[in-house]
């Protein structure tokens, strides 16, 4: 009885120590079966936003002046003066270059003398025709001095007519002494300087003058973009962009689509196409190298997410979107358009999604993480920097 009185005892303590250790210790000791959960991945993260997006397509554009007019003497003589700046903006109708006009004023003054001795002379023989010819009437006069009176007056009048002629070309050519721009535009820099005579017969100029305001830039296209322009064409306006080249991202103006070209180059199978531009602010250059883009289309209310966020999987593209409880799932979808970091989702987004833009290298569907929104993400680097 002893023995078995000492058995009873000592159970009810085994199991007292049993839960006391287990207290103590068991719930602190991880095991091989219940491993301890992985920290969150810290992410970057933009909504899929809902917008109109326009379509574009993009050509290397050159610009060209409107017109362009290079002023040239159409008489010989000294040039005296240029009254233009050089790179001076000047409107038709100003004054940009003269040529000494004393040598075609003495030949008008000349012509003019001229006309007013043949005009004496044919008023003289027209009075002698009439003495004549009445004399003729009263048989004191042949009619051969008649007729060769009258012979006399014609020729004084074609001496007349041809004393106008000179007189009108003299005032042609002094004229020619003040050199008027023809056009609005902008002054080149001088070809020839003030003390030089200049020949009618020469080819080289005074200035040019370049008129930038409008302005054209003419790109080139795939001739297989040439279906879509055509039918942006038959539609509306066709808008152009003039893009910084160095850095493709410094809009310089906008326009409108003027026209394509009437042939496509079949040795570079592309196709030309000129769009003007207002330019009132200077910010387009003749001889300027742009990048051009046509827009042809607008998708509206397009779901679009940041092209970074779109990845590549065996079943083709998908992006990570946080979900509520800040784990990520994989979204299938297709990308119809991309455009200026962002691209326009055609089918497995709806819109306002949470995506994951950076960080994705160590998800997968399932993972934990701490988004941070990339807007926030930018505002607190300005307020750093400032």
């Amino acid at each position: 009885m002893s023995i078995k009185r000492g058995f009873g005892l000592l159970i009810p303590i085994l199991l007292v120590g049993g839960y006391i250790g287990w207290r103590l210790i068991g719930p602190g000791v991880a095991t091989a079966a219940d491993p301890a959960p992985l920290p969150a991945v810290p992410v970057t993260t933009a909504a899929a936003q809902i917008q109109d997006v326009p379509e574009y397509l993009d050509g290397l554009g050159t610009v060209q002046a409107l017109n362009v007019v290079q002023i040239t003497s159409q008489v010989t003589g000294k040039l005296i003066a240029l009254p233009v700046g050089q790179g001076q903006e000047v409107h038709k109708g100003d004054i940009v270059a003269a040529i000494d006009p004393r040598p075609f004023k003495a030949v008008l003054d000349q012509a003019t003398a001229q006309r007013e001795e043949d005009a004496a002379l044919l008023q003289s023989a027209t009075l002698d025709l009439q003495r004549f010819e009445n004399l003729a009437k009263r048989d004191f006069a042949p009619i051969q001095q008649v007729d060769d009176q009258r012979a006399t007056v014609n020729k004084e009048i074609a001496a007349v007519a041809l004393d106008t002629a000179a007189i009108e070309t003299a005032q042609i050519n002094l004229g020619y002494c003040v050199i008027r721009t023809p056009i609005d535009g902008r002054v080149s820099f001088y070809q020839i300087d003030v003390g030089n005579v200049i020949q009618s017969s020469g080819q080289s100029g005074i200035i040019s003058i370049t008129q930038d305001k409008p302005i054209y830039v003419v790109l080139t296209l795939p001739e297989a973009d040439l279906a879509r322009v055509q039918q942006a064409r038959e539609k509306a306006l066709v808008p152009v962009l003039a893009i910084n080249s160095q850095d493709d991202k410094d809009l310089l103006a906008t326009g409108t689509l003027l026209t394509p070209d009437n042939t496509i180059d079949t040795a570079t199978g592309t196709i030309s196409l000129k769009a003007t531009f207002d330019n009132q602010n200077d910010h387009l250059w003749p001889g300027e190298f742009v990048n051009a883009r046509v827009q042809v289309a607008t998708f509206p209310k397009a779901v679009t997410v940041p092209v970074v966020a779109v990845q590549h999987g065996p079943d083709g593209l998908f992006v990570y979107v946080v979900k509520p409880d800040r784990t990520v799932g994989q979204a299938n979808v297709r990308i119809g358009y991309e455009d200026g970091g962002r691209a326009v989702v055609t089918a497995g987004l709806s819109g306002g999604e949470t995506v994951v833009v950076a960080g994705q290298s160590r998800l997968s569907p399932g993972t934990r993480v701490t988004p941070t929104d990339v807007s926030r993400s930018a505002q607190m680097s300005q307020a750093q920097s400032s």
